[in-house]
């Protein structure tokens, strides 16, 4: 009984320490769709209140049908993302497999190799990698972008995925080899389904910061046929007037796809998240 007195004042204080964090972290999202359904006047002037019959106007969303070719901007981020996201699945898990089930010379160095990446941020090396771009005759394409995000997302892909790898039975996988199974059937058809909540905790980690990048874009793809979404709002920011209906707007839609995947993938974040504390 008095266990479970002291026990409730710390999950109290645990949920309102989670709840707190919610409210920060999401605020600033709610500020930007609320006043993207406001006038100009509106924005400024009552920025933390929800639109009113008064205050409500449409004219950023026109805007940005309107004048930017937002759909193009969005079918651009949208096949950057998926195929950079598809690769550092594939490539990462195969990695992380090999890492977790292989016993060579090398394999601590090679593990310690590639978690480097995770401590070294990709945009030191800019100059290096837009030099390459230029040799390869990649500029101003979406393959420079997929290129890059996929060498960008692997190290955090393989350093989670191996962990979880190396807790898959090997009587399991052994029991799959004396069948006469392949190591690829083995990989493809027992091990990736056992290790779902890691893929997409790894999916979620990957995809925002490909999502919202500004940097890459703006120096490897700045062309009209190649800016993503956070590239295609800047077309909106002038050096003396700024159209801020138009960038909320923007921004509001290019929100969406980042909470559908997490709605879609919640349940096995959740479990990912909490299996990889366990461990």
């Amino acid at each position: 009984m008095s266990k479970a007195t002291s026990s409730l004042p710390r999950t109290i204080g645990a949920h309102a320490i989670l709840l707190t964090y919610t409210v920060i972290a999401l605020f600033p999202v709610f500020v930007v769709v609320i006043n993207s359904f406001k006038s100009r006047q509106a924005i400024f002037q009552q920025p933390l209140t929800p639109p009113t019959p008064k205050t409500f106007d449409l004219i950023g969303y026109t805007t940005v049908f309107g004048q930017g070719d937002f759909f193009l901007y969005f079918q651009n981020s949208l096949i950057v993302t998926v195929v950079s996201l598809f690769f550092v699945l594939l490539f990462g898990a195969m990695a992380a497999f090999a890492l977790s089930e292989y016993r060579f010379r090398g394999n601590t160095l090679m593990g310690l190799y590639l978690a480097l990446g995770i401590m070294i941020p990709i945009r030191l090396g800019t100059v290096a990698i837009l030099q390459l771009m230029v040799a390869s005759g990649l500029v101003n394409t979406l393959t420079a972008l997929i290129l890059v995000y996929t060498a960008q997302g692997l190290p955090l892909a393989i350093f989670i995925l191996s962990e979880f790898m190396k807790g898959v039975s090997d009587d399991l996988k052994n029991a799959g080899r004396i069948d006469g199974l392949s190591e690829y059937t083995i990989f493809f058809r027992l091990v990736l389904p056992l290790v779902r909540p890691a893929m997409a905790t790894v999916a979620v980690f990957t995809m925002i910061p490909i999502w919202n990048d500004l940097w890459f874009p703006l120096i490897l793809a700045p062309s009209e046929a190649t800016k993503t979404v956070t590239l295609g709002a800047q077309i909106f920011l002038g050096q003396f007037v700024t159209n801020w209906n138009a960038i909320l707007a923007a921004l509001s839609l290019a929100i969406l796809p980042v909470l559908v995947l997490y709605l879609i993938f919640s349940r096995q974040l959740i479990r990912g998240i909490t299996s990889g504390a366990v461990k």
